[in-house]
């Protein structure tokens, strides 16, 4: 089998398939001989994202950020680790400036912007040469766990043993404090607590706006987003452990997953999903938080707490609400939202607004479950909110369907650039430098047929460009990248069957997985050089 066409172009069999002067070209990226649209359409996701980059002038030091919240940075990393070249910067200001007892800092404002004044004394550092202040909102429960996933999403993209190594006591010690501090851990049920929250959010019920405290009185409850960060925390701890031959270590962070995973589905599962909170000491809002579907169940999938079938229950959750609940879209920040929350009531703000954040991980979710073409329906619809309003915003109306603000809107882009990166291209980096990748493309669920993504690490000038091509006898992929292992996952189309798998030239075994009524075929390819180019072919049978 060969490529028909080369790409990029601006015309192929007469349609307009590029643009001029190709914006549509970056990490990542996307050029088909059909058309433009979902080019585009991440072009305008990376556009989004590029938007949100700040920089902050203090203590002597530039740090780049995207926005001054480390909890935003880090879920943006997603989409700015391909193309930003100042990975470290706000992540070293916040390793360096950790507490003694194990937390992090994380925000910095004007001082005349009142977060500061929100919290004790313990929990915020003033620069006053800067006019800045560095701030932990102390009733959240996400940060330490948040700069693990940071660090890894760093490392990984610029391979740095040595900035890995120093950190890594850190981050050690952020997670040790989470499941040890009496504010923060439950130690009756061996799981994190936090004030009571709209699932992640920064305000607590009952609770003036300006107190983000966590003291006597304060409504507490344990949250399952937070857990399985924190569980997606340790396994990340016991990989960087492993990977250095700290075996002892690796062990350890292991165990402690395993244990939280556990009280998580003792505490918090519902047999469909995770409720939203468990109550301590206090009734909450209402009688109905087992069946209040929160955005940190499309996380938790992620997060990879959830095995297959608990994964594809709390999907088909997802698909249920939108198909009885009559909103345009089922990405809910919390379902069914509270009648009121503080003076905000349903259907504004996070109490049951649309979240382009749940969107992007729940594709990404759908695609690796056996969802796929649930996954490739999210980001049409997604496209068609771009076409609608030009751009994406943060929340959206369940009802009207109007744009919201109270926030960034690169936090739900990156989620959705993440979902097509690792989840419709399939290519996920399992090592650092993608020296392994995990390749599990889903092409075949879109209208297209011939087609070239590129994604990579421009820091550290690593890329892999992928060509594919679907035609009656098969499919063809070809692949250049630095990987030394690629641990190929195939989606086959619906009612064929694989006859053949050729790589390189030479048949090549292959066994068939089956994920839901998806079929793939699987195998692995070992290259020696530095860049390698792998053709996979896939003939049919009847």
């Amino acid at each position: 089998m060969e490529f028909k066409h080369k790409l990029p172009a601006m015309k192929v069999e007469g349609r307009d398939c590029g643009n001029y002067n190709n914006p549509e070209i970056g990490y990542p990226c996307l050029l088909t001989t059909l058309d433009q649209e979902l080019g585009d359409f991440i072009a305008s996701l990376r556009k989004i994202v590029r938007d949100e980059r700040r920089l902050i002038f203090i203590d002597n030091k530039v740090l780049v950020a995207y926005l001054n919240w480390i909890r935003d940075h880090v879920h943006m990393m997603k989409a700015f680790c391909h193309f930003e070249y100042d990975l470290k910067s706000f992540m070293d200001f916040t390793l360096d400036n950790q507490h003694e007892s194990g937390y992090f800092f994380e925000l910095v404002k004007q001082i005349d912007d009142r977060h500061w004044q929100f919290v004790n004394t313990e929990c915020y550092k003033i620069y006053e040469k800067g006019n800045l202040a560095s701030v932990r909102l102390e009733i959240e429960a996400d940060i330490e766990f948040l700069m693990v996933e940071g660090a890894v999403k760093v490392y990984k993209a610029v391979g740095d043993d040595e900035w890995i190594l120093k950190t890594l006591p850190k981050l050690e010690k952020g997670i040790e404090y989470m499941m040890s501090d009496q504010k923060r851990w439950d130690k009756d049920r061996g799981l994190v607590k936090r004030a009571f929250t709209i699932d992640t959010w920064d305000f607590t019920y009952g609770k003036s706006n300006d107190n983000r405290r966590i003291e006597e009185g304060t409504p507490m409850s344990i949250m399952h987003g937070d857990n399985s960060g924190i569980y997606s925390a340790c396994m990340s701890l016991s990989w960087l452990n492993k990977r250095f031959g700290f075996n002892e270590k690796a062990s350890y962070w292991a165990k402690k997953a395993g244990m939280l995973m556990e009280a998580m589905y003792r505490y918090l599962w519902n047999g469909r999903f995770f409720i939203h909170q468990l109550h301590l000491n206090h009734p909450g809002a209402d009688s109905l938080e087992n069946e209040r579907l929160s955005l940190s169940n499309t996380y938790d999938i992620n997060r990879g707490v959830t095995d297959l079938h608990k994964s594809r229950s709390i999907i088909a959750e997802y698909i249920k609400r939108r198909d009885n609940n009559g909103h345009f879209a089922e990405w809910y920040s919390i379902d069914p939202p509270y009648e009121n929350f503080n003076g905000i009531g349903a259907d504004s703000y996070v109490n049951g607004c649309i979240c382009l954040f749940t969107a992007g991980e729940l594709a990404k979710a759908a695609f690796n479950n056996g969802y796929e073409e649930y996954g490739w329906d999210i980001l049409c619809r997604l496209m068609k909110l771009v076409k609608k309003d030009g751009t994406l915003y943060f929340l959206y109306s369940s009802s009207t369907q109007k744009p919201q603000g109270g926030g960034p809107s690169g936090w739900g882009a990156a989620a959705i650039q993440s979902a097509i990166d690792e989840g419709l291209a399939g290519i996920t980096d399992m090592d650092i430098l993608y020296n392994k990748i995990q390749f599990a493309p889903k092409w075949v669920v879109t209208p297209y047929e011939e087609l070239r993504y590129v994604t990579g690490y421009e820091v550290s000038k690593r890329h892999v460009d992928v060509k594919y091509m679907l035609a009656d006898a098969g499919m063809l992929y070809e692949i250049i990248s630095p990987a030394k292992t690629l641990d190929c996952h195939i989606l086959i189309p619906k009612d064929v069957s694989v006859k053949e798998v050729y790589v390189n030239g030479i048949m090549t075994e292959y066994h068939i997985s089956i994920i839901g009524s998806s079929v793939y075929a699987d195998f692995t390819i070992v290259n020696s050089g530095d860049i390698n180019t792998n053709k996979i072919e896939c003939f049919f049978g009847l």
